[in-house]
């Protein structure tokens, strides 16, 4: 009994929150959809469903449970046209509607999918032309004849002629620089159309300058529907409407004869955007480099570009209208563009440039960098401008700019030992060497080493192909004029990618010393002795008490107990004198 009191409280207040709470939140979604049509196709061909509801947005996209997006087309809040495409699998399917906002909703078992009717069936159809069939029953303008430079509004009456109900059946204009479709798009979609019966539709257009000197104009209209199977059939009319060219009358005067009048085409009036000039801050390119590329536009049109938009590497208008006034839907498209060998740098490769008046120039730059992969060659780069003329039709101008990539030897000139100091009057060695420090083998010339007030010997030599961390050496033999600091100009010589003599050069410098004189180093020279390396000659050690001893003894036994005497000796076979120790001499030569 207690717990009977405990379990009714509970309850009453979990009916009270669903009540509060789960209700309302189902009331808010504004968002619906009501029915399909078709809602029974066969997956044979492509089918067009018109999907009704409430609160479509444009952007929304139609989805079926279990299979995927299909491509939609946003008609008005109500309705939107969505492509079933052939080869779906066969089932019962629920379509969900998803707008931008990602707000959904969803129909259960909308759509079921039925397999192609048998051949025999559908021979036996078509024998018994069993099939809807829709046909232009009248069209025209609104007006007697449309003028360039005004709208009006076409009316189209379809009549069904076949035997069977028109489904989803939509009507497209296909748009020209001549006839510019309003409002709609020129898109338009009419249900369903019974045997016998008739359907009306009107499309508004804007009559383009282009018509000038014409006296007709046509119109393409498709018409594309299904049958009650789910068969998808579509057809093409070409309708034609008259132009009425504007009177200009001549001023009244005094009567005299006129020449006949011949007819002439007026101009047609547009903008026309043109890349006079262009250049890069770096010359030559390289792959790898960082570069900004310069561009000088000017309209060289009869009529000024507004809202104009530069896009480089390609791209193209997805809102307005088209390159020739085609109507599309979007904003500016530069994604699709070409960006193998060069990429944007710091910016989006879409800039704004403004208007531009009729004869006027402006200036516009890109920061880009060239792909490390690309390999030297000339590669035309497309440009892309975007604008509207005074009316609103806009138009796409692309534009091939080229630019040249070279690869240019990436070598190191330096000495490969220390030069040492060089004395002037006095030859001297030059230790050079140049390393490939590229990623590619180098095919090279010559390299010569050159320099004002000194002269050279043996400074010009061949290198030829020189691999990736190769080296070559040249050993210059050069004489300077007067001490001081020395300038080397190295130069090295190679043909471009383009076939071009092109020439490396580097700079080095080295010291020259005061050129010294050798001091005499002989009895005949006045020096008495060997050279000590500052032109005197090498004092005789003073003699101690023991030699003097020594030679006392000698002289007893009757041995030559004269001084010692400094003699010119003859160096040992092999022995170098060393810095800093003395000049070792072998015994002197005795006589018999």
């Amino acid at each position: 009994m207690k717990l009977k009191f405990i379990l009714i409280p509970f309850i009453l207040c979990l009916i009270i929150a669903f009540t509060l709470f789960a209700a309302p939140q189902s009331a808010l979604a504004a968002l619906g959809v009501s029915g399909v049509t078709p809602n029974n196709v066969s997956n044979g061909n492509a089918v067009i469903l018109t999907i009704s509801g409430s609160d479509f947005a444009d952007g929304a996209v139609a989805s079926l449970n279990g299979y995927g997006s299909l491509s939609t087309t946003f008609v008005n809040a109500n309705t939107l046209t969505a492509v079933l495409p052939a080869g779906v699998p066969v089932g019962s399917y629920t379509l969900t509607v998803t707008n931008p906002d990602t707000t959904a909703a969803s129909l259960p078992n909308a759509l079921t999918v039925q397999a192609p009717v048998p051949t025999a069936t559908a021979t036996t159809a078509i024998s018994g032309y069993e099939r809807p069939l829709l046909v232009v029953q009248s069209s025209g303008a609104n007006v007697d004849a449309i003028t360039p430079g005004n709208d009006f509004t076409l009316d189209v009456r379809l009549f069904n002629a076949g035997q069977l109900t028109a489904n989803n059946v939509v009507v497209t204009f296909a748009a020209s620089t001549s006839l510019v479709p309003l409002s709609t798009g020129g898109v338009i979609a009419l249900g369903q159309v019974h045997p016998n019966n008739r359907s009306d539709l009107s499309q508004a257009f804007t009559a383009s300058s282009d018509l000038w000197g014409s006296a007709v104009v046509t119109v393409d209209m498709t018409v594309s529907y299904t049958d009650e199977g789910g068969a998808g059939y579509s057809e093409k009319f070409t309708l034609t409407l008259s132009v009425k060219q504007p009177n200009y009358r001549v001023p009244t005067g005094t009567p005299s004869p006129t020449p006949t009048p011949t007819a002439t085409t007026a101009p047609v009036l547009r903008p026309q955007l043109v890349i006079t000039n262009y250049s890069t801050t770096l010359d030559p390119l390289q792959p790898g480099t960082q570069f900004i590329l310069s561009l000088e536009i000017q309209n060289l049109g009869n009529a000024d570009a507004k809202r104009v938009t530069m896009i480089v590497g390609g791209g193209s208008s997805t809102s307005g209208s088209g390159g020739e006034g085609t109507p599309t839907s979007g904003g500016i498209s530069g994604g699709g563009g070409e960006f193998t060998n060069f990429a944007p740098l710091g910016s989006s490769n879409v800039q704004s440039l403004g208007d531009l008046d009729t004869g006027a120039s402006t200036n516009a730059s890109q920061a880009l960098i060239v792909n490390v992969s690309t390999n030297p060659g000339a590669y035309p780069f497309k440009i892309s401008f975007v604008y509207t003329n005074e009316r609103g039709v806009t138009f796409t101008d692309d534009q091939v700019i080229t630019l040249l990539v070279y690869a240019i030897p990436q070598v190191e000139i330096s000495f490969y030992t220390d030069p040492g100091p060089l004395f002037a009057g006095q030859p001297g060695m030059l230790p050079l060497q140049i390393i490939n420090l590229g990623r590619k083998t180098a095919i090279l010339g010559n390299m010569r080493v050159d320099a004002v007030g000194a002269t050279l010997a043996n400074n010009t030599i061949l290198i030829g192909a020189l691999d990736t961390g190769g080296y070559f050496t040249l050993d210059a033999t050069i004489i300077p004029d007067m001490p001081g600091t020395l300038e080397l100009l190295v130069t090295v010589n190679y043909t471009d990618d383009f076939n071009q003599s092109q020439q490396i050069s580097r700079s080095l410098t080295v010291e020259v010393l005061e050129g010294g004189e050798i001091g005499p180093i002989g009895p005949e020279d006045g020096g008495g002795g060997f050279d000590n390396g500052g032109g005197e000659p090498i004092p005789a050690e003073p003699e101690t008490f023991w030699q003097k001893v020594w030679r006392f003894i000698l002289g007893l036994i009757g041995l030559d107990s004269a001084p010692s005497q400094p003699e010119v000796g003859i160096p040992v076979e092999g022995e170098i004198p060393i810095e800093g120790e003395p000049i070792k001499v072998s015994p002197p030569m005795k006589m018999p």
